[in-house]
């Protein structure tokens, strides 16, 4: 099995202070705030976090955990802080990430012309269990493959960042963010008094006017839905919280049906065209008729209608193969290949198992590096 394997710097950097021990500007007045505070207070204040965020259900679940207890969010009292010019390369190089896989997720599935200039083999592709060929020159809504992207990143340095891993195909872990947002504001009002903290609560907008923005036939008043395996799924909280901050429906798959093509929402008021679903559901169990047979969380007849432009789905099928670890070493390429211009964001040192010369080195070090599974989540 081939995999992907990466290794940390010895020394980590330190957001907070400088290797001299001063602190960084940007943590300055945040720093002079935290000075006075007795540790038994901040650990009152973690207490308060993990009480509240059990009481209101903002939890998840750990797959392969014997237990099955939904766990609350992991937060941090102290707060991560960026400054304009840090935010700013990390906004505009994650963007740029996403355009070239957009890119490359069109070409993929039409000309394969990254292909045929050999910088991305054909078996890398062909090869993949997450390539689907049904998708093959299908013109997706807007040419938009990737609707919600989750890029990975750690920084290295003072003005260092580089991408662990791109997900594309469900990426979930927004809600946690924005309700961490909602818990600092709650616990430490008086820091967004005296800091200039930019806003974030206005993604769930953003998030739907993009979903708007790709309906089918340019409706102008689309139908928009959030497809959910339901429950017992580790991100439901989120799959909840996101329909209904965005104020549409969260429906499971027994919610939806499909009739000339065209797919409808079962209401008290009769049946209701949808125009666009984010789903929160992998592609094997979107359609019972086009995939796996056996999976009861999906809509039958959905591709058929995805296929004849009836609807929209977010991301699109076929996404997983832009976010494989054995695709992700080929990225800082795409983006030249694609955009023409240099990779804002580098990768972190990647060895592939599958060549011999890079698993006698893995294993050399192993210790010392994280592998993972190249088809794998996380």
């Amino acid at each position: 099995m081939d995999h992907k394997t990466s290794v940390a710097k010895p020394a980590f950097y330190n957001d907070m202070y400088q290797a001299d021990g001063l602190v960084r500007a940007h943590y300055a007045a945040y720093a002079e705030w935290l000075e006075d505070k007795p540790v038994e207070y901040l650990l009152q204040k973690q207490r308060e976090a993990d009480t509240l965020y059990t009481r209101l259900g903002i939890t998840f679940a750990v797959y392969g955990d014997e237990t099955g207890v939904e766990r609350a969010i992991p937060f941090d009292i102290i707060p991560r802080i960026f400054d304009a010019a840090a935010w700013s390369k990390i906004h505009d190089g994650a963007c740029q990430r996403v355009r070239a896989l957009n890119a490359f997720l069109r070409d993929i599935y039409h000309n394969q012309n990254i292909v045929r200039a050999g910088i991305v083999p054909a078996e890398y592709v062909m090869g993949n269990s997450l390539y689907r060929p049904e998708m093959r020159d299908f013109a997706v809504p807007g040419d938009v493959y990737v609707q919600v992207a989750g890029v990975d990143v750690v920084q290295t340095g003072s003005d260092e960042f580089s991408v662990l891993e791109d997900n594309l195909r469900t990426p979930s872990g927004v809600s946690y963010m924005l309700e961490n947002r909602n818990m600092m504001m709650r616990l430490f009002p008086e820091l967004f008094a005296r800091m200039s903290v930019a806003p974030i609560d206005h993604y769930t907008n953003l998030l739907l006017e993009n979903l708007r923005s790709v309906s089918p036939g340019g409706r102008t008043d689309p139908v928009v839905v959030v497809l959910t395996p339901g429950p017992y799924n580790s991100a439901y909280f989120e799959h909840a919280f996101l329909a209904q901050q965005m104020g549409v429906e969260l429906v499971e798959g027994q919610d939806l049906f499909v009739a000339d093509q065209h797919v409808y929402l079962r209401t008290t008021r009769g049946p209701q065209r949808v125009d666009v679903i984010y789903r929160r559901i992998d592609d094997d169990f979107l359609d019972p008729l086009a995939f796996r047979p056996d999976s009861v969380l999906g809509v039958a007849g959905l591709f058929a209608a995805y296929r004849a432009g009836n609807v929209t789905l977010a991301n699109a099928i076929g996404t997983g193969l832009a976010d494989d670890k054995s695709t992700y070493i080929y990225v800082p390429e795409m983006i030249r290949f694609y955009l023409g211009e240099e990779p804002i964001l580098q990768n972190v040192p990647t060895w592939q198992l599958r060549k011999p010369d890079d698993l006698k080195h893995v294993l050399s070090r192993l210790s010392e590096l994280v592998v993972k599974e190249v088809q794998g989540s996380g």
